[in-house]
C-alpha cells in the first residue's frame, strides 16, 4: 500500500532545510529481513542472527578502520561466524556459501512502502537528497542500484570508501560539503538514534530518528523522532525559517 502525501509546489517554501540526507539498511531499505534470508540461505535456519549480528559488527569495524579489505572482510566473517558454531571451512566453501548469502540476500532486498513518496515528496519540494551510510561500497552501491535509488540521490558517502563512519562528524562534514550547503541547512533521516540522529545533531545538522520500531526511548534535546517517512513532510514544513535563494 502506497501512503499519499500533500503535494507542494516546488517553489513552495519548507523552512531553512535545503537537503535531506538518510541513512540506507534499517531506514530506506529493510536490511534485517533481507540480511536473515541470506543468513538462512548461509546455515539453513536464522536462529544464529544475534551470533551473525556480533560478528558482522566486529568485521566491518575492522574494514571501515582500513585493516582489511572488503573481500577480506567478508571471508573472516563467514570464517569466524562458523568458527563460533564450530566448524572450519576450507576456502572454497567460504566463497560458495557467501556467493550463496548474497544471492538470497539480494532476492529479498525491498525498501519500506513509506520511501517512494516520501522522495517524490522531497524531489517536488525542491529540496536535494543524498545519502550517508556506515556500510561497505561494493554491496551498498548494488542495493542501491538495484532499488532505483542511484537516480534518486545527488551524493551517496560510504563509511567504507571515505575511511570514517557515522557518528564521526567527518561523515557528515563531508556530506554537506558535497551537497553545497553549511550543515545547519541539511537534515539526517536515520534509525539510530545514537549513531544518525544524535551524530548529525553534534555534527551542526538537523538530526531525525526515525523510530520503526515503536521503542519509545528517551529523545535528547535537539533531535526529532518520527515513526514513519510519512511525518517527515509535515516536520519540513513546520519549520517556516526562510529558505536562501
Amino acid at each position: 500500500m502506497t501512503s499519499a502525501l500533500a503535494p507542494i509546489a516546488s517553489s513552495e517554501k519548507v523552512g531553512q532545510i535545503r537537503a535531506v540526507c538518510f541513512d540506507i539498511d534499517d531506514t530506506l531499505v529493510d536490511y534485517v529481513t533481507s540480511s536473515r534470508r541470506g543468513l538462512a540461505a548461509l546455515v539453513g535456519h536464522d536462529d544464529a542472527w544475534p551470533l551473525w549480528e556480533r560478528v558482522t559488527e566486529m568485521q566491518l569495524a575492522r574494514y571501515l578502520a582500513g585493516e582489511v579489505d572488503y573481500e577480506t572482510m567478508r571471508r573472516e566473517r563467514t570464517r569466524a561466524f562458523f568458527a563460533e558454531l564450530g566448524v572450519e571451512l576450507a576456502d572454497s566453501e567460504l566463497e560458495e556459501r557467501e556467493e550463496l548469502r548474497v544471492a538470497a540476500m539480494r532476492a529479498a532486498w525491498e525498501v519500506y512502502e513509506d520511501v517512494w513518496p516520501c522522495l517524490d515528496w522531497l524531489r517536488a519540494a525542491g529540496l536535494r537528497i543524498a545519502a550517508i551510510t556506515n556500510a561497505s561500497g561494493p554491496l551498498q552501491r548494488m542495493k542501491i542500484a538495484d532499488l532505483g535509488l542511484a537516480e534518486v540521490f545527488d551524493h551517496v558517502i560510504i563509511a567504507g570508501e571515505l575511511g570514517v563512519a557515522k557518528p564521526d562528524p567527518a561523515i557528515f562534514h563531508t556530506a554537506s560539503v558535497a551537497l553545497g550547503l553549511p550543515p545547519e541547512q541539511v537534515m539526517h533521516v536515520g534509525d539510530r538514534l545514537d549513531v544518525d540522529a544524535v551524530g548529525a545533531r553534534d555534527a551542526g545538522m538537523h538530526g531525525v530518528w526515525l523510530d520503526r520500531g515503536d521503542t519509545h526511548a528517551e529523545v535528547p534535546q535537539g533531535v526529532l523522532a518520527i515513526a514513519t517517512l510519512d511525518e517527515l513532510p509535515e516536520a519540513l514544513v513546520c519549520d517556516v525559517a526562510p529558505v536562501g535563494t
